[in-house]
């Protein structure tokens, strides 16, 4: 019997569109409420923080909830089907933001540069690599789940790269936009947008999920509390997005042709790092159900930590915020070509099923 398709489900299915909703929204609200939008934007953690209050107020619904999910458990697992693992952590961490900051300073410091300018094409620069290093956590359960990827080696995948983000992160955000653009990127700044944003909530989230599935059990976690989540992170990002472009309006209604430009190395680097991802899978002779998910894991992002770190570091109304709002736009559809690419090149991949 043919298994129904799997669908995502309603938000999720029509993301970029939200995104170009919100997009539209803030942009009358920039243009329409200035005053409302720059007493918005002043609102921080302390003068010249560059921490927006209203942004990490949202930013903490949109990230809790993802560590809620993970089980770190799951890790010591891996023993069993090393290959798959450390191809995707090859490419994530030694591939993937080096080979984001070459495209990222090739596009904008070279070919787009003189419709960029110096400065705007510094801050692209950098939002661009701190997309890059930050590799997804929820989305990639959703495109694991429509390729038929092995659930349980996903997780393991997403946990450990958590783990190493929280030592990596930061050193490469700091060195790749140093070397790539004529920035300078302050390092206790960047250092506390890592405590905030991942420290914080990941510890969080890992207390409560053991506490709560001893106390609740695993049906009570997952279809009450998981679920009561959902929602809030949804209205959250959305919120999130529609400030960030309503400070972004003044450039973004001045420059247009900055969104699809800032969209090229985006795209490409998605595509170069999955194709990558995928065909070690194959030359290793891994099953299907390891390799889709670790080429889509391979070329997705963590924009709800790369929103908000480039906030932290150059301020809500920058590019460096709006190139990493760009990957939020691009990221569904591109994301669901990879997954479409997948399913039909099933073939090429052993059938045997791992077993963890």
């Amino acid at each position: 019997m043919t298994s129904p398709a799997k669908r995502l489900d309603f938000f999720e299915r029509y993301l970029s569109l939200w995104v170009a909703l919100c997009m539209a929204l803030g942009l009358a609200l920039g243009k329409g409420a200035p005053g409302l939008v720059d007493a918005l934007r002043r609102l921080e953690f302390g003068g010249g923080s560059q921490v927006n209050i209203p942004v990490a107020v949202l930013i903490w619904p949109m990230i809790y909830p993802m560590m809620l999910k993970i089980d770190f458990g799951s890790i010591l697992d891996v023993r069993r089907q090393p290959a798959g693992l450390a191809i995707t952590l090859f490419v994530n961490w030694l591939v993937k933001p080096f080979s984001m900051a070459l495209l990222a300073a090739w596009f904008f410091k070279r070919l787009f540069l003189p419709m960029l300018g110096a400065e705007l094409a510094d801050q692209y620069v950098a939002g661009t690599i701190i997309l890059a290093a930050a590799p997804c956590t929820a989305m990639v359960f959703v495109w694991s789940y429509l390729t038929d990827g092995d659930p349980a080696y996903t997780l393991v995948q997403v946990a450990l790269n958590d783990l190493i983000m929280l030592v990596a992160f930061a050193p490469i955000v700091a060195l790749l936009v140093h070397g790539a653009s004529n920035l300078v990127v302050p390092f206790g700044v960047l250092l506390a947008s890592v405590v905030a944003f991942i420290v914080i909530p990941l510890a969080l989230g890992s207390a409560s999920r053991f506490a709560l599935l001893r106390l609740r059990g695993r049906v009570w976690f997952e279809e009450r509390y998981l679920a009561f989540f959902k929602p809030v992170t949804v209205a959250a990002l959305l919120a999130t997005l529609v400030l960030i472009f309503a400070f972004q309006a003044d450039n973004l209604l001045g420059k247009p042709l900055h969104v699809a430009l800032i969209a090229v190395p985006i795209v490409l680097q998605v595509y170069f790092n999955s194709a990558l991802v995928y065909f070690l899978m194959k030359r290793f002779r891994l099953p299907h159900s390891i390799a889709a998910p670790g080429a889509l894991i391979g070329a997705s992002n963590f924009f709800e930590l790369a929103v908000a770190t480039a906030i932290a570091l150059f301020g809500p109304g920058s590019g460096a915020a709006l190139a990493t709002v760009v990957g939020v736009l691009v990221e569904v559809p591109v994301m669901l070509s990879v997954c479409s690419f997948c399913n039909r090149t099933r073939h090429w991949f052993p059938s045997s099923p791992l077993e963890l």
